[in-house]
């Protein structure tokens, strides 16, 4: 399922409780004040390292979600909501939904400049906004992310009143990204997908980005897939369920949709959904 955990990259030093913003009636208040003009946006470059990148060179689709995921930790940080932060207040957000939008190739060694901002709220939502910048100063990328604040069982609960102190003009509301399928057809490419302990993160669940590693190696095995893995532009629209347990053997379902869209779904050995996703091209 989606979490808080944050990847690494470019020496970053890993947390596991990303940010957002939003608004909860709350006394308690950030442990460090934000700088007066505490900016609404964050921006960090990244440099596409070796590993993260394809055999054709260019870097792979969830690299940009680590990077969504580290930067807006560093913006939560530089507004005082550090990691000491939730974990006193038994809150962490967690991701439920994404929709990314590849516009240009990334490749190996490339920097790229990201940037991210909250941009909506609703009750217990927050939604980022995160642009990915080439060398020009042209959006590569970019994505929607929404994050659903939870309590210390898990349980959805309001955003702090203090995170909307920091905005520089009060968000909109916004519609929650789904990602509707219908039933998975017989025909569907099938794959079993075990959780490896690479995988999971400080919270003991399998990170955000890995889903969509899982979604792209099995579409990679449809008609047309490899194809479409490397069109641009392209849109992934992401939709994270339930967490994927430890140890566990997941099973991964792609099929081709009338539309020409590429569907994908997660399952466990029970047969309980856990993430969906669709890549449009």
């Amino acid at each position: 399922m989606a979490e808080p955990a944050i990847h690494p990259a470019r020496g970053v030093r890993r947390n596991d409780s990303p940010p957002a913003a939003g608004s909860r009636a709350s006394d308690s208040r950030p442990d460090v004040d934000p700088p007066p003009g505490a900016p609404p946006q964050t921006t960090r470059a990244y440099r596409v390292r070796f590993d993260e990148a394809t055999t054709e060179g260019t870097a792979r689709t969830s690299t940009l979600l680590r990077w969504a995921q580290d930067v807006a930790w560093i913006h939560s940080e530089r507004l005082g909501f550090t990691r000491d932060w939730y974990a006193k207040r038994g809150l962490a957000w967690l991701v439920r939904g994404v929709e990314l939008n590849v516009l240009l190739p990334v490749s190996t060694g490339d920097e790229i400049e990201v940037t991210t901002g909250v941009v909506g709220y609703r009750k217990v939502w927050a939604r980022r906004r995160t642009d990915f910048h080439d060398s020009p100063g042209i959006v590569a990328a970019w994505a929607h992310t929404d994050w659903v604040m939870t309590d210390g069982r898990g349980s959805p609960v309001r955003v702090p009143a203090e995170f909307g102190a920091f905005i520089a003009q009060p968000a909109p509301s916004f519609t929650p990204t789904r990602v509707p399928l219908p039933s998975t057809p017989e025909r569907a490419f099938s794959r079993t997908l075990p959780v490896r302990p690479r995988e999971l993160d400080p919270m003991g669940h399998v990170n955000n980005a890995v889903y969509l590693d899982h979604l792209e190696e099995c579409v990679a095995a449809l008609d047309g897939g490899e194809r479409a893995l490397k069109a641009l532009p392209r849109t992934y629209r992401l939709e994270y369920l339930l967490p994927a347990e430890p140890g566990a053997n997941l099973q991964g379902r792609a099929w081709t949709s009338p539309d020409g869209s590429h569907a994908f779904r997660l399952s466990d050995a029970k047969m309980t959904e856990l993430f969906r996703g669709r890549l449009e091209t």
